[in-house]
């Protein structure tokens, strides 16, 4: 039986936070390494709509309505939480408190060039605090899916208008993790049941390929 991509994407990001980590969640697949984190794997999670300490998903039935994270996703609080205004969660992001954050994206580029906000012609919801994430955060992870509809989104240039530029360090999809180096991209793992020829034909961008390839589950 075939695993969920999504949840594949969010286990493998999980495994990149340590102990004592203060990390920032985006919206989509990265909500969901709140569930997928190792039970022997301490973080706080930080939520831009102004708690510190947030969880994973509430349980059904046993959701607070007053208890959501960005994504407006019911969700639990770990002890210790507090909460603050949206000026003071800011203030903890743009003060480069923020150890990791895992966003999502729509293409990603050889530069490390970030577009995650918006595609001309459709409905814009805003950039939302993913330019402040992305300049605040001492480092950022992409999770997504490694294309859309067939067409790449790891890019020679990002086409879509950017979030900011040169920020990803490190794009993990259903298929690789691929770490942003000022060499070029270099794949440094292969998802399940993915070979390098597989990844190079979903990739526009140049990838550096050494000799050995890891694989995760």
């Amino acid at each position: 039986m075939l695993r969920d991509p999504k949840v594949v994407i969010a286990e493998r990001a999980a495994l990149e936070l340590k102990d004592g980590d203060c990390v920032n969640l985006g919206i989509g697949i990265p909500t969901m390494v709140a569930d997928a984190l190792p039970e022997d794997v301490e973080v706080i999670l930080q939520s831009e709509n102004g708690c510190v300490g947030i969880g994973g998903t509430a349980a059904p039935g046993e959701e607070d309505p007053y208890l959501i994270n960005a994504g407006s996703i019911y969700a639990v609080e770990v002890p210790g939480a507090f909460y603050c205004d949206s000026a003071t969660s800011f203030a903890l992001i743009r003060g480069g408190h923020i150890d990791c954050t895992i966003l999502g994206a729509m293409q990603v580029d050889e530069k490390g060039n970030l577009a995650n906000w918006q595609v001309p012609g459709g409905k814009i919801a805003g950039m939302g605090g993913a330019m402040d994430l992305v300049a605040g955060a001492k480092r950022v992870i992409v999770t997504m899916i490694h294309t859309t509809k067939g067409k790449p989104k790891i890019m020679h240039k990002c086409t879509l208008p950017l979030t900011a530029v040169g920020v990803v360090d490190l794009i993990i999809t259903e298929m690789a993790v691929i770490k942003v180096t000022p060499e070029g991209l270099v794949l440094k793992e292969l998802g399940p049941g993915v070979t390098v020829e597989d990844v190079v034909a979903a990739t526009e961008a140049n990838l550096i390929i050494p000799a050995e390839v890891g694989h995760f589950e």
